[in-house]
Order: structure tokens, then C-alpha cells, then sequence
């Protein structure tokens, strides 16, 4: 079983950074991606970020480009995002998602939508106050 666990939400102001982290474990995980989203209350999972894990190519949603950068550590398990800026419209809970590989084709697709990913953490919160 695979198991995410996320850590470095918080309380920020506007224009602030925070970096969130995604450990992975779990036996014969092979990797094929990693992405964010992010969940407010009531409203559907929004795509963040996603980064193929062999090549460690990334792929940004239009709302952080520029602001955000995802990045891994493959020998750790790792995920990283990196956030700069940050403004109030990016609070959220921010989760970690994990893509299981299963051909050579599926290290190179880039996932943005839900159903592309096989495993979940449980999230990190982040809150920015303007």
C-alpha cells in the first residue's frame, strides 16, 4: 500500500512563500508522476502542478505559473512545491497524488485531472490572509 503524507501548510500573509512536501513510501512503489491540487470547501479538486518522476518535467495549472514550482527528490521519495506570492485565492487544502507506473507511456503523459492519479494523501492546509 502506498501511503502520502504532507507537511508544511500554515498561515501566511499575501506575497509570502511556503513550501509543502509529499513523502511517499510504500513497497514496490514505482513512480510515474506526481502532482498538487488543491480543495476549498465546497468547490471540486483543482489541478496545481505535476511532475514526471523519471525526467522530472513539469507541468503548471494557469492560476500559479510563475508563482509556483513543483520539484522531487527521486532517491527520497519526495515531492516538493515551492509557492512565492501567495495570495488569498490560493488557500486551500493542498494534497499530493501519486500516478503508478504501468508502461514506458505512462512515465511520459503528462496527468492533470483526478482520475490520472492512483494514490492520495490526506492534504496539508494552507491559509493566506490578504
Amino acid at each position: 500500500q502506498v501511503q502520502l503524507v504532507e507537511s508544511g501548510g500554515g498561515l501566511v500573509q499575501s506575497g509570502d512563500s511556503l513550501q509543502l512536501s509529499c513523502a511517499a513510501s510504500g513497497a514496490s512503489f514505482d513512480v510515474a508522476a506526481m502532482a498538487w491540487f488543491r480543495q476549498e470547501p465546497g468547490k471540486e479538486r483543482e489541478f496545481v502542478a505535476t511532475i514526471t518522476w523519471t525526467d522530472g518535467i513539469p507541468f503548471y495549472g494557469d492560476p500559479v505559473k510563475g508563482r509556483f514550482t513543483i520539484s522531487r527528490d527521486s532517491a527520497k521519495n519526495i515531492l516538493y512545491l515551492q509557492m512565492t506570492n501567495l495570495k488569498p485565492e490560493d488557500a486551500a487544502v493542498y494534497v499530493c497524488a501519486a500516478k503508478q507506473a504501468t508502461s514506458v507511456m505512462s512515465r511520459l503523459v503528462i496527468g492533470t485531472t483526478e482520475d490520472d492519479y492512483d494514490y492520495w494523501g490526506q492534504g496539508t492546509r494552507v491559509t493566506v490572509s490578504s
